[in-house]
C-alpha cells in the first residue's frame, strides 16, 4: 500500500459538534404547562364529586372525561409541535375562514346546542364542540400571518390598523349573538396586544384601543342582564340570593381559605352553594382548600407559564422568524388575559362573565384546545432553536477512490516521494 493510501485510509471520519440537545423543546414550558394540568385534574375530581352524585352519574364521571380530553390534547400537541408552522401561515385566512362558519353554524336552529340559555356549541352525536375555542387560536394564527405580509403598512398606515380590526369585530359581533361577551372582550384584547407587539405606533393604539374599550362598555350598558351584573360587582351584597349569588359565594370561600385553607376536598362552598364551582369558580375552590398559599401558587405556574411563552416568542423573533413570534405572543395573550378575566371575577375585582381557567376548569373543549396551543409554542420554539442552533450533519467519513489524489498537504508531499522513488 501507497503512503498515500495509507494516510487516506488512516483518516478519521471529522465530525462537526454542535450543541443541540437530544429533546430540542422547551422543557421549561412543558412543564409549566403539565404542572397547571396536574391541579386542574386534581380541582375538578375535588369539586364535581358532589355534583356528579347529585346527577345520578358516577363519582369520577366528569374526571374521567377531563382525563381523555387531556390525553387527546396531549396527543394533538405531540402533532403541532412537530408540524411546521409555514403551513399554519399558509392556510391561515382559510382556518379563520372555517371559524366564521362554525360560528354562524352554531347560531342556525337544529344545529346549535343551547347550554344555560347560550348556542356555543355544535353538536356532533356524542360530542360537542364549542366553536368560539377553535376559533380563538384561529384569529391568532391569521392576525400573526396578516402581520407578517403587511408589518409596514400596519406600523405606518392607518389602513394596515384597522384591517385586523375589521376582522375582529365581526367575529366578535357573531359571539356577543350566542351571547359570549367574555370570549369577545379576550379575543379583541388578543388582537390589540398582537398589534401593540408589531409595532404598532402609540398614539394610534391608545386611539383606538379607547374606541374599543368604549364600544365594549356601551355593549355591556345595552343588555339588561349584563348591565345587572356590573351593578351587582361593585355592591354584590345589595342582593346576596339572587344576582350577587355567585360572587358572595366565592368571596365566602376565600375568606373561609385565610392562609393555608381547610384543605383538598374540604370546601363547604363546593357542595352547591356556588354555582358551575367546577368550571367557571374552580378558582374560588382552590382559595378554599388551599388558602392564601395556594391561591399564590397557582397564579405563579400562570405566571411562570405565560413568561415562558413570551420568552419563546423573543427567540423566534430574533430568529427573524416572525409568524412562529406573532402567533406564539397571541397564544399567550389568550391564555393571559382569559387566566386573568377568570380569577379576577373569582376574586370580585371584574364583572362576573363565564370564562374557565385554562388547564383548571372543567371542560374539554377549552382544555384540548389549550395544550394544543402549546404544541404551536412548542414548535415555535423548536424552529427558532433550529435557526441559531443548526442541527449537525450526519458523520462524513474521508475516503478517496483508488485513482484520486490525496486532498491535503501531507498527503501531496507523500504522494511525490512515493513516485520519485518509482
Amino acid at each position: 500500500m501507497s503512503v498515500a493510501a495509507e494516510a487516506v485510509g488512516q483518516a478519521k471520519p471529522q465530525v462537526a459538534r454542535g450543541d443541540t440537545p437530544a429533546f430540542p423543546y422547551d422543557i421549561w414550558l412543558i412543564g409549566g404547562a403539565l404542572a397547571l394540568l396536574c391541579v386542574g385534574l386534581i380541582m375538578v375530581v375535588s369539586t364535581s364529586v358532589s355534583i356528579a352524585e347529585h346527577r345520578d352519574m358516577t363519582q369520577l364521571y366528569y374526571f374521567k372525561r377531563q382525563l381523555f380530553a387531556a390525553a387527546l390534547g396531549i396527543v394533538g400537541a405531540g402533532v403541532l409541535m412537530r408540524t411546521p408552522l409555514v403551513y399554519f401561515e399558509q392556510w391561515s385566512t382559510p382556518l379563520l375562514f372555517v371559524a366564521i362558519v362554525f360560528l354562524i353554524a352554531v347560531l342556525v336552529p337544529g344545529l346549535g346546542h343551547e347550554v344555560n340559555g347560550s348556542m356555543r356549541w355544535l353538536g356532533f352525536g356524542f360530542f360537542t364542540i364549542q366553536t368560539s375555542e377553535p376559533a380563538k387560536v384561529a384569529v391568532a394564527v391569521y392576525v400573526a400571518a396578516y402581520l407578517v405580509r403587511h408589518i409596514k403598512q400596519v406600523r405606518t398606515d392607518f389602513i394596515g390598523f384597522i384591517k385586523p380590526i375589521g376582522v375582529i369585530t365581526l367575529i366578535a359581533g357573531l359571539l356577543l349573538i350566542e351571547p359570549d361577551f367574555g370570549t369577545a372582550v379576550v379575543l379583541f384584547t388578543t388582537v390589540l396586544g398582537m398589534l401593540f407587539l408589531a409595532g404598532v405606533p402609540y398614539v394610534r393604539f391608545f386611539f383606538w384601543g379607547l374606541a374599543a374599550l368604549t364600544a365594549l362598555a356601551a355593549l355591556s350598558m345595552l343588555a339588561p342582564y349584563r348591565l345587572a351584573r356590573l351593578m351587582t360587582f361593585m355592591d354584590p351584597w345589595s342582593d346576596p340570593f339572587n344576582t350577587g349569588f355567585q360572587l358572595t359565594q366565592a368571596l365566602i370561600a376565600f375568606g373561609r381559605g385565610e392562609w393555608f385553607g381547610v384543605g383538598l376536598g374540604n370546601s363547604v362552598q363546593k357542595l352547591f352553594y356556588l354555582p358551575e364551582v367546577h368550571t367557571d369558580f374552580v378558582f374560588a375552590v382552590i382559595a378554599e382548600e388551599g388558602g392564601f398559599i395556594g391561591c399564590l401558587t397557582v397564579i405563579g405556574l400562570f405566571v411562570f407559564l405565560i413568561w415562558r411563552i413570551f420568552y419563546v416568542g423573543g427567540q423566534a423573533e430574533r430568529a427573524n422568524l416572525l409568524f412562529p413570534a406573532y402567533v406564539t405572543y397571541g397564544i399567550g395573550l389568550l391564555i393571559g388575559i382569559q387566566a386573568f378575566v377568570n380569577i379576577g371575577v373569582n376574586m370580585g375585582i371584574l364583572p362576573t362573565k363565564g370564562l374557565p381557567l385554562p388547564f383548571l376548569s372543567y371542560g374539554s373543549n377549552n382544555l384540548v384546545v389549550t395544550l394544543g396551543a402549546i404544541g404551536i409554542v412548542l414548535r415555535a420554539g423548536f424552529e427558532a432553536h433550529e435557526v441559531t442552533h443548526p442541527r449537525v450533519a450526519a458523520p462524513q467519513i474521508m475516503t478517496a477512490p483508488p485513482t484520486a489524489e490525496p486532498a491535503d498537504e501531507a498527503g501531496f508531499e507523500a504522494y511525490d516521494e512515493e513516485h520519485e522513488r518509482d
